[in-house]
């Protein structure tokens, strides 16, 4: 068994509120903790912004992708387009599928999670027939058989829990109605559309495992079933119908966002909320050391309050290692309270362990990203 030591001190001017009522010399203050925003923590009130730096040497800095220019050619399969953003125990890609799949898919290496970033669909699986649309986030438990008959051109941001799962998170105080309820999770029906696909024709089933695909032939299709019962199913859930916490005079860390949770990783969802008003508070994200975590964000629509030049399907990628948070833009603004509202949907996530860049990740990034903390002289 081990603890963290813990001694609340304090040393010179601060203020005794975090992220609330700087002192009146240092307008910026900066939080290094650990376990994420969970563990001990300590928060630095400082003359210059902890992001000001002139120059950037080496590998380790913030960098920023953008995942529309990935894979712009369809694909039949999610485990025909590469990895983007990966470790051993989380994988990220996106697919581009418009047409039906031919062919069931099968994941036997961890929980998928789709989140439609573009475009709405049929989803056939074991467990019946459920459509989707854009802004859906999809669970489907590890070794699902499954498959989309597109609508309209889709464009899905893939998250696999690789020999995991995907859990929701404890809701602690707040209680287990909070940000969404569960009875807000939607899941397959066997329908009418469900039994119209039931065949005895040849169907095939592609499936994953140690990142190698296996092919199994049926001689009729094998999404057949007549009915389940169980508490083991797809399930999806809007970030419509999230509800964020929310307090006017204290900014919330993004931990307090969090939708879905992995043994490594977690998946976190920023959507529409007012913007803190008592006089005092931080209205804008706080600078953070990135001491435990890897932080990704999958901007999917809005206006990203926090960030410049910002796009629909752009990436942020933020490792370990570094002091990060709003650009200056963003903060002044925030300084002056010009906005009352934010309107971002933005998807997180947060990982313990190190991710890797594919090739393909890093054909899209723009390298002037390191520089856009720059305050113009």
């Amino acid at each position: 068994m081990r603890k963290w030591a813990s001694f609340p001190l304090k040393e010179g001017d601060v203020s005794r509120q975090a992220h609330a009522d700087f002192p009146e010399q240092a307008i910026y203050e900066r939080e290094t903790g650990r376990s994420g925003f969970f563990g001990p923590a300590t928060h630095f009130h400082h003359q210059h912004a902890p992001t000001g730096w002139s120059d950037w040497q080496g590998p380790l800095r913030p960098r920023l992708f953008n995942f529309n220019d990935v894979g712009a050619n369809q694909t039949a399969s999610p485990w025909s387009v590469p990895n983007l953003l990966s470790n051993a125990h989380v994988k990220m890609r996106t697919w581009r599928i418009d047409q039906a799949m031919t062919k069931l898919v099968r994941n036997a290496d961890g929980d998928d999670l789709l989140f439609i970033h573009q475009g709405s669909a049929d989803l056939y699986c074991d467990y019946g027939h459920l459509t989707v649309r854009d802004g859906d986030y999809v669970v489907i438990p590890r070794s699902t058989m499954w498959r989309l008959e597109p609508k309209e051109p889709m464009f899905i941001l893939l998250i696999e829990a690789t020999n995991d799962s995907f859990q929701l998170p404890e809701k602690g105080l707040v209680g287990n109605h909070a940000i969404f309820d569960p009875a807000m999770l939607d899941t397959p029906k066997i329908n009418a559309e469900f039994k119209a696909q039931y065949s005895e024709k040849t169907w095939q089933v592609d499936v994953k495992r140690h990142g190698q695909v296996s092919t199994i032939t049926y001689p009729y299709n094998p999404l057949d079933a007549i009915g389940w019962h169980g508490d083991l199913t797809v399930m999806r859930i809007n970030w419509r119908d999230i509800r964020p916490l929310m307090s006017h005079r204290y900014h919330l860390p993004p931990s307090a966002h969090t939708t879905f949770v992995a043994q490594r990783f977690v998946v976190c969802t920023f959507v529409p909320r007012p913007i803190e008003s008592d006089p005092g508070a931080l209205k804008v994200p706080f600078y953070h050391n990135n001491d435990d975590y890897d932080e990704v964000l999958f901007y999917h629509a809005g206006d990203f309050f926090s960030r410049d030049n910002i796009e629909k399907g752009m990436v942020s990628f933020h490792p370990a290692g570094f002091t990060h948070g709003p650009h200056p833009k963003a903060f002044a603004a925030g300084q002056q309270y010009k906005k009352k509202f934010t309107d971002e949907v933005a998807v997180m996530l947060d990982t313990r362990d190190g991710l890797e860049m594919s090739d393909a990740a890093l054909a899209t990034e723009n390298p002037e990203y390191v520089n856009s903390w720059k305050v113009a002289e």
